[in-house]
């Protein structure tokens, strides 16, 4: 049986990417490195963005990758050096409630 996690420590990483197969590199390799207990990648998005004085509109995939607390700055370390931007979005949204099975599966695949 997974262990029991609470719904405040499992979190919502996501981030985008310019291209579907460096999205899904990202996501597997975060998953199979323990750091993310799973993730799924939405097709494109259009992000609109300032960069560099500029307003910009760009085609981007975006991975949400689930993990816990714990976990969340190794995870944070390991996407800041495999991803292509210099300046990736890493953004961590709380889980405020879920099923406590699926809590404690998160829990269970990135000790």
């Amino acid at each position: 049986m997974p262990n029991p996690a609470s719904a405040s420590s499992v979190l919502v990483v996501l981030t985008t990417t310019d291209d579907a197969d460096r999205a899904e590199s990202l996501a597997r390799g975060a998953v199979e490195s323990r750091l993310a207990a799973c993730a799924q990648i939405s097709a494109p998005v259009t992000s609109v963005y300032r960069w560099e004085g500029e307003v910009t509109t760009a085609r981007e995939w975006q991975v949400l990758l689930k993990t816990t607390e714990a976990r969340y700055a190794d995870l944070e370390s390991w996407l800041t050096r495999h991803h292509p931007y210099d300046t990736p979005e890493i953004i961590a949204v709380p889980v405020v409630r879920g099923a406590a099975g699926y809590l404690g599966w998160v829990a269970a695949e990135v000790e």
